[in-house]
């Protein structure tokens, strides 16, 4: 039987972390969007995953960009999630899945910066807070 999919997206004036997981948690895809193709991009992962439900974070930019997918897919089910302290627990699963190398790897990771946006981590984790939320269903 076919897992169901949600879709999690960290809304972004320049720049959206994107994320597709399935319904028991596993990460499918994830990447860093840039805001300007986010219609493009989440009509496109509709297309080839077929989420049941955006879930999107509660920042700043969130209505606007629950406005401009609203108008592309008006029949997509939207969830608005806490976006509370996921950015500091996105660098943490950045640096698990990435750990540093070198002499880096003796510095604590908590007094080192990404090198990367980690705006994807923070989707994955605002897809788990919705799955945690609604395992019921």
């Amino acid at each position: 039987m076919k897992q169901r999919t949600i879709a999690a997206l960290d809304p972004g004036r320049d720049k959206c972390g994107f994320a597709i997981l399935r319904q028991d948690g596993r990460v499918l895809m994830q990447r860093v969007i840039e805001t300007q193709h986010l219609e493009a991009e989440v009509q496109q992962a509709q297309a080839d995953f077929s989420f049941e439900v955006l879930v999107e974070g509660n920042g700043t930019t969130s209505k606007a960009a629950r406005s401009r997918i609203r108008e592309v897919l008006p029949d997509l089910r939207i969830e608005v999630v806490d976006e509370y302290r996921t950015t500091d627990m996105a660098k943490k699963a950045y640096w698990q899945a990435n750990p540093p190398h070198g002499w880096r790897r003796l510095l604590p990771v908590t007094m080192q910066v990404p090198p990367v946006p980690v705006d994807d981590f923070v989707a994955v984790i605002l897809g788990h807070r919705f799955l945690e939320e609604h395992h019921h269903e």
